[in-house]
C-alpha cells in the first residue's frame, strides 16, 4: 500500500500486535555445520499450518541489498534467495502448505505505479552516476584519495519484472530449490508446495489472497487453519483482515531506522556521498583486521498478530444504540475501506488526509458519528454503498479548511524548533531555560550523592521565576529586533498581508531551503489554486471536477472489489495524477454502475513496454526497443528522456508525483502488432501466460496419485481429492517439463549440486473455479474457533484477578517467575556495574521488605520460556531457586489464565502423527481442543493415511 507511515502508526497505536520472532540457529561441531531440524516443534510456541511468501519482498533485498555488499552475479543472487527462504521456513515451520507467489502481470491500475517507480529508478541511477563522477573529480583536484573505482556493471533492478530473462531463470531455480528441499529437509516431508511464478497473471499478494478465498468457499476447507503471510507491504495487513480468517499472522523484517551505510565513494562509515572528503581510511584494529567489516547485524523478524488487531478494532469500533445490529466483521470491512482514503497503490490520497496527522483516527471518529444517519454499514462483501460514503466525505469536507491551517501551524512550529536546536548546537549555546538545584542536568556518573531539597515550595518558586524572567528577556529581544528591522520578525517573515517577507542573508539561514508551494492550502482560495496548478482548469469548471470525482469513486469501488473478490477489471485505471477534495464528493450515488466484464491482462512483454523506460529497453527484443528510442516511432511520447517531479507539498523527491504520460492501450497494441513476428521461440515462451505448479515429496499422500496420472498420460484436467491433500481443492494438469521421481533434477546454478536421487513430483495446479458473478462471503466461517483473548477482557474483575498484563508472545499460559528479597540480592551481586558506589549503596532495605505477607505484592514478575522453568534464573548462584505461585484468577478454564503450561511437544507429536496419516479419514470441521479441553493452536487434526506401499507400480 502506498502509505509509508501506516505500519509505524499501527504498531505504535496497537502495540500488542507485535511479537518478536524466535529463530533457532544452526550449530557447528568440529568444523561441521549442523542444520536446524525444522521438523521439531516451533520455538515460537505455535504451530502454523500454511506459509505464504510474497516473493518480490524477498527478491529485491537479496539482489540489491542496502546494508551489505551486493551479490557479484546472478548465481549469488539465487543462492541468497534460497537462504532467505530457508530462514523464514526455519522460523515459521509450516505443516501443510508453502505457497510462493511472484508478481505476474498486474492490472492497469497497478501498472501506472510500476511505471512511475521504474522511470524514477532509471532516472535516479543516472543522476547518481553523474554525481559520483563529479564528486570524484573534485576530490582529486583537492588532492584527496579514493580507492580505485570498480569496473562493474550496475544491476538494473527493473529486470525484476515479468517477461525478462531474469524472472524466467528465477522460476527455473525455484523449481530446483523446491525439489532439493523436498528430498533433503525433514521439515518439508509432508508439505504441499505451490509455486506461482511471474508467468501467472496477478500481483503476488493478491494471488495468495485469491487462493485463500477460493479454498475458503470449498466444503472441505478447515476454518481453523493458521495462516502466516510473509511480506513488508502495509496492504498485507488489510488483505489479512479482509480474509476474516480468525488465525492470521504476518511475518516481516523488523524495521530499524538510521542504520549506518558506507559511503558510495570511499566505502567508509559516518558520511554520505555528498559529504565525502576523500580522506585516508583510519586504521581499525592493531593490525587493521577490521578494515572491511562494517558494524552490521543480521536482520531480525517480527510477527504481526491480526487476531490481536481484530481485538483492538472491536473495542474501537463497537458502538451502542445503533438502529441496526452491530457486526464486528462488517465494521472491520468499513475500517479497511476508510484506510484507502489515506493512500494505496492504485489511487492518490485525498489532500486533507495524511496518516501522520491522525487521518485514520479522524475518519473513525466521523464514521462513528455518521453511522447513526447512514442506517447501515458502508460496505458488504467488497461492494460499496456510495450514498453512505458521501456522508463520510461531506463530514471530512467541512473540516478541510481547519485541517490545512492546522497542518501549516504544525509545520511552522516544527521548523522553528529545528532552527533553534541547530543554533544551540552550532554556537554551543545552552537552552533558554535550565532548572537548577536538584533538577539541574548533571554529567552521567558525575554525581556521587543525591542533593536533597530543603524547601520544596521555595525551589519550585525559584524555577518558575527563572523561567518567567527568561521569557521576558526573549520577548524584549524579539521586540527590539523587530523595531530595528522595520516591523519584521528576525526570521524574515513580514506582518503585512502578502506574507512574503524579506530575503535573509546566507549566514542567517540555518535550515535547508523549503520547496516552493504555489497552492498554499492554508490560505483563502486554496481550491482555485489547486485545480489551476494541478489540473490546469478553473475551479468553476464543474463538469471537469465531477469527472475527476467520478473516476475516484470508480477507483474506490475497484480497490475494495480487488481486495475482497479479485480483479474486477484488468484495464481500469485512475487517469489523473492528483485526487479531488473531500468536499467535492457530492451526489455520488449514481456515479458508478459496474465494471466492464471479460477484460484480459496484458502479456508479459506487453507489460514491459508499458512500464519500462527507454534506458531499460535492453530487456526487450531488438525490434521492440526501437519503438522506445526512434523519433519516428508512433509511441515515442510514452518514453520521455526526462520528466518533472512535483513535490506536491513534500520535502523529498521520492515523496513527489512523477508527471509521466499515461499509456494508451489501443495505441500500444497497434504499434506492437508490427513487431510481434520478430519474436524468437524463447521470447514467445516468455511472453506466454503460465500456470501454478504443485510439488509434493515421496511420503505425501498425494504422491502416488500424481504418479498414476503421469502413467496414464492424460491431457485432461483432473479434480484433486481434498482427502489426499489437507483439504485443498483444485484441478491438476500434467506438466510439459515435470519434476518426476527417479529422474535427476539438474541444478541451474553451477555451485549447487544436482538432485540425483529425486523422489519429489510436480504437476500443474489450478484453484477451484466458480461461476461468473459468484460472491465470496466476507465473514467468519462456521466452525471457526476464535483465539483466546489477549487484551484485557470486558468482564475483568479486579477483585479476584489482580492487575492486568498484556500477553507477550503466542502462548497465553507462560508461567511467571517470582523474585523475592533473596532473589533481588542475587541479581544485584551478579549484575556488576563499573561505577562508583552510590550514597545509599550500603543502606539496608526498608523494613517492609522483611514482612512475609507483603513479599507477594512487592515481588517482580516476568515471563520465562517453558524450557527454562526448571533451571536457574539469570545466572543466579547455587541455592537460588524461583518460587512457583499458582495463578488462581478464576474458575473459568476457557479463559486460559488458570491453566498450566501447554505441552507443545505433545501437541506437536499429534501434529506429526496426523501429517503422516492417522487411522481416521480427513475431518475438516473437527473440534480443535487439546487434552485439557482448551482451544489452542496445537490442537489435533487427523490427516488421511497415505496409500499402502506397492499400490501403484511405478
Amino acid at each position: 500500500m502506498g502509505v509509508p507511515a501506516f505500519f509505524r502508526w499501527l504498531s505504535r497505536k496497537y502495540a500488542s500486535i507485535i511479537v518478536h520472532a524466535v529463530e533457532e540457529k544452526a550449530k557447528e561441531c568440529n568444523g561441521v555445520r549442523i542444520p536446524v531440524d525444522t521438523s521439531k516443534p516451533n520455538p515460537n510456541e505455535v504451530e502454523f499450518d500454511n506459509l505464504y511468501l510474497d516473493m518480490n519482498g524477498i527478491i529485491h533485498p537479496c539482489t540489491h541489498p542496502e546494508d551489505k555488499p551486493a551479490p557479484k552475479n546472478e548465481d549469488e543472487m539465487m543462492v541468497a534467495i534460497f537462504e532467505y527462504i530457508d530462514r523464514l521456513f526455519n522460523i515459521v515451520r509450516p505443516r501443510r502448505v508453502l505457497y510462493m507467489a511472484i508478481d505476474g502481470v498486474a492490472p492497469r491500475a497497478k501498472m501506472n505505479q510500476q511505471r512511475s517507480r521504474r522511470f524514477r529508478a532509471s532516472k535516479e541511477g543516472a543522476e547518481l552516476t553523474e554525481e559520483k563522477k563529479r564528486i570524484r573529480e573534485e576530490i582529486f583536484q583537492r588532492g584527496g584519495y579514493l580507492p580505485p573505482e570498480e569496473i562493474k556493471e550496475r544491476f538494473d533492478s527493473n529486470c525484476i519484472t515479468p517477461g525478462t530473462e531474469f524472472m524466467d531463470n528465477l522460476a527455473k531455480c525455484l523449481r530446483y530449490y523446491i525439489a532439493d528441499r523436498l528430498n533433503s529437509d525433514p521439515g518439508w516431508r509432508n508439505l504441499t508446495v505451490i509455486l506461482s511464478d511471474a508467468s501467472v497473471p496477478g500481483e503476488g499478494e493478491h494471488k495468495i489472497m485469491d487462493y485463500i478465498r477460493r479454498q475458503r468457499a470449498q466444503p472441505n476447507h478447515d476454518p481453523n487453519t493458521h495462516h502466516c503471510l510473509c511480506g513488508a507491504d502495509a496492504d498485507l495487513i488489510m488483505l489479512g483482515l479482509a480474509t476474516h480468517e480468525p488465525q492470521f499472522t504476518i511475518i516481516r523484517e523488523e524495521f530499524k531506522p538510521n542504520k549506518p551505510r558506507p559511503c558510495g565513494m570511499c566505502g567508509q562509515l559516518g558520511h554520505e556521498i555528498k559529504d565525502c572528503q576523500g580522506l585516508a581510511r583510519e586504521k581499525k584494529g592493531e593490525h587493521d583486521e577490521f578494515a572491511d567489516t562494517p558494524p552490521a547485524s543480521e536482520q531480525e523478524f517480527i510477527f504481526i498478530r491480526l487476531s490481536v488487531l481484530r481485538e483492538y478494532l472491536e473495542r474501537e469500533l463497537t458502538m451502542a444504540s445503533l438502529p441496526f445490529p452491530f457486526d464486528i466483521e462488517r465494521s472491520i470491512d468499513d475500517w479497511v475501506f476508510m484506510c484507502f482514503f489515506v493512500g494505496n497503490d492504485f489511487l492518490p490520497h485525498l489532500p486533507s488526509l495524511e496518516i501522520r496527522e491522525g487521518a485514520i483516527d479522524r475518519l473513525v471518529g466521523i464514521y462513528k458519528d455518521v453511522v447513526h444517519k447512514t442506517g447501515g454499514y458502508l460496505t458488504e462483501n467488497g461492494f460499496v454503498n456510495l450514498e453512505r460514503v458521501e456522508l463520510i466525505m461531506q463530514a471530512v469536507g467541512v473540516a478541510e479548511d481547519n485541517i490545512f491551517k492546522k497542518r501549516r501551524e504544525d509545520e511552522e512550529s516544527f521548523r522553528k524548533r529545528m532552527k533553534e536546536k541547530k543554533k544551540r548546537m552550532k554556537g554551543g549555546e545552552r537552552p533558554a531555560f535550565l532548572p537548577s538545584g536538584q533538577f539541574a542536568p548533571q554529567a552521567l556518573g558525575g554525581r556521587n550523592a543525591p542533593r536533597p531539597v530543603h524547601n520544596a515550595r521555595q525551589a519550585a518558586f525559584d524555577m518558575r521565576m527563572q523561567g518567567r524572567d527568561q521569557q521576558n528577556k526573549n520577548a524584549a529581544l524579539s521586540l527590539k529586533a523587530q523595531m530595528k528591522n522595520g516591523n519584521q520578525s528576525p526570521s524574515g517573515s513580514s506582518d503585512t498581508a502578502d506574507g512574503r517577507g524579506v530575503k535573509r542573508k546566507a549566514e542567517d539561514s540555518d535550515s535547508e531551503p523549503e520547496p516552493e508551494d504555489n497552492i498554499r492550502l492554508w490560505e483563502e482560495g486554496w481550491k482555485q489554486r489547486y485545480y489551476k496548478n494541478k489540473f490546469d482548469v478553473d475551479v468553476t469548471d464543474e463538469k471537469f471536477r465531477r469527472k475527476v470525482v467520478k473516476s475516484y469513486v470508480e477507483g474506490l469501488c475497484w480497490v475494495l472489489r480487488y481486495y475482497y473478490q479479485g480483479c474486477a477489471s484488468w484495464k481500469w485505471y485512475f487517469p489523473f495524477h492528483y485526487a479531488p477534495f473531500a468536499s467535492d464528493f457530492k451526489d455520488i450515488k449514481d456515479m458508478f454502475t459496474e465494471f466492464e466484464s471479460g477484460t484480459k491482462p496484458f502479456k508479459p512483454l506487453e507489460q514491459l513496454m508499458g512500464v519500462f523506460p527507454a534506458a531499460s529497453g535492453n530487456f526487450l527484443p531488438q525490434s521492440w526497443q526501437r519503438l522506445m528510442t526512434e523519433p519516428d516511432s508512433s509511441i515515442i511520447d510514452f518514453y520521455p528522456d526526462d520528466f518533472a517531479i512535483d513535490l506536491n507539498g513534500k520535502k523529498f523527491a521520492w515523496q513527489g508525483v512523477a508527471l509521466l504520460p499515461f499509456v494508451d492501450e489501443r495505441r500500444l497494441r497497434a504499434a506492437l502488432e508490427e513487431v510481434y513476428p520478430d519474436l524468437t521461440p524463447d521470447e514467445i515462451q516468455r511472453n506466454s501466460l503460465g500456470s501454478d505448479l504443485l510439488f509434493v515429496g515421496r511420503s505425501h499422500p498425494l504422491s502416488d496419485f500424481l504418479k498414476e496420472l503421469y502413467q496414464t498420460n492424460s491431457e485432461e484436467s483432473v479434480e484433486m481429492s481434498p482427502e489426499l491433500c489437507h483439504g485443498i481443492s483444485g484441478t491438476l494438469t500434467l506438466d510439459e517439463d515435470p519434476v518426476l521421481p527417479d529422474k535427476p533434477v539438474r541444478s541451474p546454478i553451477p555451485v549447487l549440486r544436482d538432485v540425483v536421487e529425486n523422489s519429489a513430483i510436480g504437476i500443474k495446479f489450478k484453484d477451484p473455479q466458480y461461476k461468473e458473478g459468484f460472491v465470496f462471503k466476507a465473514t467468519v466461517l462456521p466452525g471457526a474457533k476464535i483465539p483466546a483473548k489477549v487484551l484485557k477482557p470486558g468482564d475483568w474483575e479486579k477483585s479476584n484477578r489482580g492487575p492486568w498484563r498484556p500477553q507477550l508472545g503466542f502462548n497465553p499460559d507462560r508461567r511467571p517467575a517470582h523474585l523475592d528479597q533473596s532473589a533481588f540480592r542475587a541479581l544485584s551481586h551478579n549484575m556488576s556495574r563499573d561505577r562508583k558506589p552510590g550514597f545509599y549503596s550500603n543502606a539496608p532495605p526498608p523494613g517492609t521488605y522483611n514482612h512475609p505477607a507483603q513479599n507477594a505484592q512487592s515481588s517482580m514478575r516476568f515471563p520465562v520460556p517453558h524450557s527454562r522453568q526448571q533451571g536457574s534464573l539469570l545466572g543466579a548462584p547455587h541455592g537460588f531457586s524461583q518460587q512457583q505461585y499458582p495463578r488462581q484468577y478464576g474458575s473459568d478454564a476457557s479463559r486460559g489464565w488458570s491453566q498450566g503450561m501447554p505441552s507443545t511437544g505433545a501437541a506437536f507429536q499429534q501434529n506429526q502423527y496426523r501429517g503422516r496419516g492417522g487411522p481416521s479419514g480427513y475431518q475438516p470441521h473437527q473440534d480443535r481442543r487439546d487434552n485439557r479441553g482448551r482451544q489452542g493452536y496445537n490442537s489435533g487434526r487427523n490427516y488421511p493415511s497415505q496409500p499402502p506401499a506397492g499400490r501403484y507400480n511405478w
